[in-house]
């Protein structure tokens, strides 16, 4: 067992990086009553980029994922402090509606769990639900779109509205709540192991979506594969008891991390 350091690797962007981070998050803590989970988080998120999230289990990835969208609002006992910024907003601040803010945002599971009724309703049902299209046709045109973009509309054409989401495959469910998640036109995709639970040639096709979606949308992903996280991600974020002890570019995390943590956590030695 390692103790986590208090030196950290900044927290941003790649050298040479020009645009301004889309999200910055300072100094974020989070309890869970008397349990402390996040310790002074502190990293920078950036357009057309793949952050992953590394570390051992209950290291605080996932609560640090859904700080970003706010998805704690309603965690009885919660309590943060330190400061998110999405395009220089802070997304706690009293202007903020969250039912708009987390409509920035799609958020993919590890487990598939696509709507028990149809393909269609599926993908139309949150477009609908904000009223982004202005008729029933362009609702037809943004589906096909989003089933497209998930690489998914020519498996499925056919069977829109006779066919459940739940009929799927495993490899087909999870691509079809990408769809999903795209429905409502985010800014940012949080993954939390989109491919923990489906076959490797589904992971394929998912990884090589996820490097085509990143043209139009940040993207933060957990992964516990570290051959996924090299293959896929701009930059590596390492989670260690509640820190995040570094964030470096994919290639420099992989062959010089900066913490001896990091290092043994890559190499097999701990997690």
């Amino acid at each position: 067992m390692f103790d986590a350091q208090t030196t950290k690797v900044t927290p941003s962007a790649s050298q040479g990086r020009n645009s301004p981070p889309i999200m910055t998050v300072r100094n974020l803590s989070l309890h869970y009553g008397d349990k402390q989970a996040l310790d002074d988080v502190s990293f920078d998120l950036y357009s057309n980029e793949i952050l992953a999230f590394i570390g051992p289990s209950g290291c605080g990835k996932s609560t640090a994922l859904k700080c970003l969208n706010r998805m704690h609002d309603d965690t009885r006992g919660v309590r943060t402090c330190g400061t998110i910024l999405m395009e220089g907003e802070d997304i706690n601040g009293p202007d903020v509606d969250p039912p708009l803010h987390r409509r920035r945002f799609g958020w993919v599971a590890q487990k598939p769990n696509p709507f028990p009724t149809s393909i269609y309703e599926n993908v139309a049902y949150a477009a609908r639900l904000h009223g982004l299209t202005p008729n029933r046709q362009a609702l037809k045109e943004h589906v096909k779109q989003c089933l497209s973009r998930a690489g998914l509309w020519d498996e499925v054409e056919e069977h829109l509205y006779k066919k459940s989401g739940t009929d799927l495959s495993g490899g087909q469910q999870q691509r079809l709540c990408i769809a999903r998640a795209l429905a409502t036109q985010p800014d940012v995709l949080l993954m939390d192991e989109p491919t923990g639970s489906i076959d490797p040639i589904a992971t394929a096709r998912i990884e090589d979506l996820l490097l085509e979606l990143k043209q139009d949308q940040a993207i933060v992903i957990i992964t516990h594969s570290m051959a996924q996280a090299r293959r896929i991600a701009d930059r590596v974020a390492y989670f260690h008891l509640g820190k995040l002890l570094e964030v470096q570019d994919t290639e420099a995390m992989f062959t010089a991390p900066a913490t001896p943590e990091a290092r043994a956590f890559i190499e097999g030695k701990m997690g």
